[in-house]
């Protein structure tokens, strides 16, 4: 059985989303980022670290990748169009996304006091913004690969979600239907009973 390492509060929602939508059985051993436990997976102190075995695997989006592939759910077939295409969404949203949401919530508690500049906020948002509608150009469909729910639909979900809470603007009605359609998702709310 798997263990995932991590709280919901944080990246590891994506991993414990994405298990529950595959059936795949968990344990989950609530850790916050940097403990020591942690650091005696992952080096870099991140979470969350799934624990397969003897093997520790880091990094929210590749541990989705990696249990989609393992699974055969959430993913099209390596070397097929649609997996590239399914790929170029999964690096694009953790570039144009995540990325600009992690600086913004760096600057706003994690770096050192001395270190912060809260100035950087509005050129954030604006770029927030900006990379949020073209992302909402670019769903036609359910699903951001159409009628598949693929593991970028899980990033991008979280994403959205954790834009709301940092008071980023989501531009577009189409990216607040489609994250309510994700947010009512059986797995999402089983995901969501597990800090109740």
């Amino acid at each position: 059985m798997y263990q995932v390492v991590g709280h919901l509060a944080s990246r590891a929602f994506r991993v414990f989303w994405a298990l529950e939508e595959l059936g795949v059985p968990y344990e989950n051993l609530n850790e916050v980022a940097h403990s020591d436990r942690v650091k005696a997976l992952n080096p870099s102190g991140k979470i969350p670290v799934l624990i397969d075995g003897e093997t520790a695997l880091t990094d929210s989006a590749a541990i989705m990748s990696f249990l989609a592939d393992r699974h055969g759910g959430l993913t099209y077939p390596a070397g097929s169009h649609e997996r590239a295409r399914q790929d170029a969404f999964l690096h694009r949203i953790n570039d144009e996304m995540d990325a600009v949401l992690w600086t913004a919530t760096r600057h706003a508690k994690y770096l050192p006091e001395d270190q912060r500049v809260p100035a950087v906020t509005p050129s954030l948002k604006w770029e927030f913004e900006h990379n949020a509608n073209r992302m909402a150009d670019d769903l036609t469909g359910e699903f951001l690969m159409g009628d598949q729910m693929t593991v970028p639909d899980i990033l991008l979900a979280h994403c959205l979600l954790w834009a709301k809470k940092a008071e980023f603007p989501i531009p577009r009605q189409e990216l607040l239907d489609y994250l309510n359609r994700m947010t009512a998702r059986d797995a999402f709310k089983r995901v969501m009973a597990i800090g109740s």
